[in-house]
C-alpha cells in the first residue's frame, strides 16, 4: 500500500512516514499543499494523510484542487488537525471524498487504524 503525507511540519512526516515503513507500508511525504497537489497527480496513492492547517495552499486548497481536477474520488483521503472540524464541514467533506477526520496530537496506532479502516484490510 502507498501512502502519501501531506503535512508542513517536517517533524510529523519524518515520524509518520519511518512509524508506516517499519509497519511494511510504502511512504513519501510532501511538506506543503502544492507539492502534494502535484505528486497525486503524477502518482497512484492507496492513502493520502492530508493536514488542513498548513500555510499558504492549506487542505482545503488541496481538497478543491483535487475536487476541481476529478482527482478525489481517486484518493482515500484521512484528514488531521489541530482544531477540530465541525461535524456540518466533516460531513460535505466526506461527501465531497474524504474517508474520515482524526485530531492532533496524531496517536501512532489510532493513525493506523484510521489508514487499514479506509484501505479495508488488517495489517499486522
Amino acid at each position: 500500500m502507498k501512502i502519501l503525507i501531506i503535512d508542513d511540519d517536517e517533524e510529523i512526516t519524518k515520524m509518520v512516514t519511518k512509524f508506516f515503513k517499519h509497519k511494511g507500508y510504502e511512504c513519501s511525504f510532501a511538506n506543503d499543499g502544492k507539492t502534494g497537489v502535484s505528486m497525486i497527480n503524477n502518482q497512484r496513492f492507496d492513502i493520502v494523510l492530508l493536514d488542513m492547517n498548513m500555510p499558504e495552499f492549506n487542505g482545503y486548497d488541496v481538497l478543491d484542487s483535487l475536487k476541481k481536477n476529478g482527482k478525489i474520488r481517486d484518493q482515500k483521503i484521512i484528514i488531521f488537525s489541530v482544531l477540530p472540524t465541525p461535524d456540518e464541514k466533516l460531513q460535505n467533506l466526506i461527501k465531497d471524498g474524504v474517508h474520515s477526520s482524526i485530531d492532533k496530537p496524531l496517536q501512532l496506532n489510532e493513525l493506523l487504524k484510521s489508514v487499514q479502516n479506509a484501505y479495508g484490510q488488517e495489517r499486522r
